[in-house]
């Protein structure tokens, strides 16, 4: 017998409703409802929704004339100040990325210090903590010599760091992120930059085994990854194509579900809505000059939910446009990003509701 197949009707739209906005922090991380950002070398907390403010929770004391650099937005962009990227631990432990370093807060103490001093690049783009207790990340620096990258390992809670794993050299240009997919219990590496070098892994926790799922073009070169129940969603990361999200499937198929005006590096999740945001940087192929915010509910359906202008200012010293969005595990029904880079709301973090029918 023959069904006569049945149309589906769109998933009804995602909207966002301006919560609060805060100049001077930048987001980082979420645990919980708690979303964490830093203010300079400031680590700060806020629990969403409460009523409450921000709160200082640590602190790094870099050398001294960053401290300077820090008070300034603009030479604040220039000099790439401030923390790049955190991972909050189950006993609260804090480890964070911060210019040449990897910098590391236990639970009994309010101050930051240096674990681990960055030889190639400035720092990781992102920090991964999985349930055994390791933390991760991969080297992200020029290489155009295409030397063999490493990423690291602490199994102390970021007191101690080791080569976990040794890209070959010629096999990429550096790793982009690592994701840990806690349905999956895996975690998912992504590298650049060109042709071959573009992957998406899937690896162990342990990293002992490490295998290519996707790989060989620029549909393949994404930093941001968002892991659900049946699928991981991608947003590509290319100035020489076309940008947009894919959905991987278990079985390691993509399929192209929605287009993207520029290159993304930034995702999350919020409830069952998805996340994905834009960055502006010089291209031929994408010339948006707006940082865009996609979301979605159903993984097909992809809508813009906001948008910000470029500022006139020079994107090789102040740099891409962007939005940042946190990483970490929010349990609240808010997004949170900050904007770099944009006109009005240039290092602002704003919260929006995410509102659904």
């Amino acid at each position: 017998m023959t069904e006569t197949p049945v149309a589906v009707a769109p998933s009804p739209a995602l909207k966002l409703r301006r919560f609060a906005a805060y100049r001077g922090i930048r987001v980082l991380a979420w645990e919980g409802d708690i979303l964490y950002g830093c203010r300079g070398y400031q680590i700060v907390g806020l629990q969403v929704g409460k009523g409450g403010d921000w709160t200082v929770v640590a602190r790094f004391r870099p050398v001294w004339w960053r401290n300077l650099t820090s008070r300034s937005a603009l030479i604040y962009r220039l000099m790439r100040e401030g923390f790049h990227a955190l991972a909050i631990l189950d006993d609260l432990t804090m480890v964070g990325a911060v210019p040449g370093a990897l910098v590391m807060s236990p639970p009994d103490s309010d101050e930051f210090h240096v674990t681990h001093q960055v030889q190639r690049g400035t720092r990781p783009l992102h920090i991964t903590a999985v349930p055994s207790g390791n933390i991760y990340w991969g080297e992200y620096f020029d290489n155009r010599e295409r030397a063999e990258v490493h990423i690291y390992v602490s199994s102390d809670r970021g007191r101690t760091w080791q080569i976990a794993y040794t890209f070959p050299a010629g096999s990429i240009r550096h790793v982009h992120n690592i994701v840990y997919d806690h349905w999956g219990d895996c975690l998912w590496i992504l590298t650049g930059d060109e042709g071959a070098e573009c992957k998406v892994l899937r690896a162990s926790c342990d990293l002992r085994t490490v295998e290519v799922v996707l790989a060989g073009n620029q549909q393949a070169r994404a930093v941001a990854a968002i892991p659900t129940q049946n699928e991981l969603y991608l947003s590509t990361d290319t100035p020489s194509e076309k940008n947009h999200v894919y959905r991987l499937d278990r079985a390691g198929n993509a399929e192209k579900v929605g287009d993207l005006a520029s290159s993304s590096i930034y995702g999350c999740s919020v409830g069952k809505a998805m996340i994905f945001s834009t960055m502006i940087e010089p291209s031929p192929v994408n010339t948006s000059r707006e940082v865009q915010i996609y979301g979605s509910r159903d993984g097909t359906n992809w809508q813009v939910l906001t948008n910000w202008k470029k500022d006139n200012l020079p994107m090789r010293y102040f740099q891409y446009g962007n939005a940042f969005l946190p990483d970490g595990e929010n349990a609240t029904r808010y997004l949170a990003a900050t904007t770099i880079a944009v006109e009005a709301d240039d290092l602002v973090t704003t919260l929006w509701e995410v509102e659904s029918p």
